[in-house]
């Protein structure tokens, strides 16, 4: 039996194609949910592109017939935009139907008193609740359904034999047969190591063009005064410094070194070997696109406050231990060499032969990592880190925002690569408020 599916606004604002994703079922969209979207259509940021978006979506729909009776989907199912419904005599007499989503709520039981297998599909946590009070079945959009410690982590230990270790030593490269069967993603870390015998280890990244594990590159000197100060940095590093991987996700607390090393590694590609034309430095002001008011000031000084944290590990590289002649990060950017900006209007672009970095992107949705990653040129790489415990955008969790859809869709991919920090190195006092606070 097919499910109704009963969409809030919300769901909407996040993904305007939505609609098109819930199979061969019928889908029901409240008018109060169109009232809603029409509110948001002049706003200058995310929600009032996808507003806007939605409404030429439903416009073309129209063609197909009339939406209050359904139209046809061309994936098999049937969009309704109908009404919005209050029953009489079914216990919801204490809704107040003055609220937006308590008609939504009181649509949705209609249907089901009709009979009709309801799905209410929201991304407001409270009208979850809300539902689930009123025995309605609610659900969250694009949720994935695992904790935050079962998401991919980018790096392994794996035992093989003293000769099969001794010959990885000797060769710099062991073959593994039936990689994708042992569930080793291209690109993944491995600490390899004899069986029963830890502390004989060398640390590779299975190279799924050529069917089998490589060392690390070596990092004798840093990385623009830069050294790892564990092996997890060290993954990091090779990743960020590797011109086969086109995209890095990194995803660790506070003080784990992702923005540092990052950064540094970017000045490494992009000033030292010149391999990239530029090193573009950014992070979403949250929410993505909003207006910076009215901060004093040219464009500039109104980003200040938003790009600090970025100036400061910058202040950090090129301070008492940056390595000789490497000038100032001013001069780097007065050349054109380094870019320091928000992703407010990276929408259209296109981005070639660049390092991108993008910092904070647990804050960006999928659909928001979708357009960054698409803007990609030729030669470009990119960079996304954060922390899936941070998140600042109200309709976001740790688990479903655009950092961890990015890894956990693109983890099979043999030009990306993953990596967790869980080791502080900022301070002590940094990693005990972290672990304690």
């Amino acid at each position: 039996m097919p499910k109704t599916f009963v969409i809030d606004t919300n769901v909407l604002l996040f993904d305007p194609l939505s609609i098109f994703k819930f199979g061969d079922n019928q889908l029901y969209i409240p008018l109060v949910v169109v009232e809603e979207i029409d509110r948001f259509k002049k706003d200058q940021n995310e929600n009032g592109r996808n507003a806007r978006h939605f409404s030429r979506v439903v416009d073309d729909l129209r063609e197909k017939g009339s939406l209050a009776d359904g139209v046809d989907l061309d994936n098999g199912g049937n969009l309704t935009i109908g009404i919005n419904l209050v029953a009489e005599d079914t216990g919801q007499t204490d809704i107040d139907l003055t609220i937006n989503d308590n008609l939504i709520l009181s649509t949705a039981l209609c249907l089901q008193d009709t009979g009709e297998d309801v799905l209410l599909v929201t991304k407001d946590i409270n009208l979850r609740l809300k539902a689930d009070i009123l025995k309605l079945k609610a659900e969250d959009y694009g949720q994935i359904d695992v904790t935050l410690d079962e998401l991919y982590s980018g790096h392994r230990i794996y035992e093989v034999t003293a000769a099969e270790l001794s010959t990885f030593e000797k060769d710099r490269f062991l073959g593994i047969e039936d990689a994708e069967k042992q569930g080793i993603y291209p690109n993944e870390y491995l600490t390899v190591c004899e069986k029963g015998n830890d502390r004989h280890r060398i640390l590779g990244r299975l190279s799924a063009a050529k069917g089998g594990v490589v060392p690390l590159i070596p990092l004798r000197e840093g990385v623009w005064g830069i050294y790892p100060k564990n092996v997890e940095q060290q993954f990091a590093l090779d990743a960020l410094l590797n011109d086969e991987i086109n995209l890095v996700t990194l995803v660790g607390k506070a003080g784990t070194g992702k923005t540092l090393l990052a950064i540094a590694a970017g000045l490494e590609k992009t000033i030292a070997q010149e391999k990239f034309s530029r090193l573009l430095v950014s992070r979403p002001v949250q929410p993505l696109g909003k207006d910076l008011g009215f901060l004093p000031g040219d464009v500039n000084e109104k980003l200040a406050p938003w790009m600090q944290p970025i100036f400061d590990n910058m202040d950090f590289l090129f301070g008492a231990k940056r390595p000789e002649g490497k000038g100032s990060y001013d001069d780097l950017i007065n050349h054109g060499l380094l870019h320091v900006e928000p992703l407010t209007y990276i929408r259209g672009r296109s981005i070639p032969g660049q390092y991108l970095i993008v910092d904070e992107a647990q804050n960006l949705s999928p659909h928001e990592v979708k357009t960054i990653i698409t803007r990609a040129g030729e030669g470009t790489k990119i960079v996304l880190t954060g922390d899936c415990n941070q998140i600042d955008n109200p309709y976001l969790d740790e688990v479903n925002n655009g950092l961890a859809y990015a890894l956990d869709r693109l983890k099979t991919e043999e030009i990306v690569a993953h990596t967790v920090l869980s080791v502080g190195e900022r301070s002590e006092l940094s990693e005990v408020a972290s672990k304690l606070l």
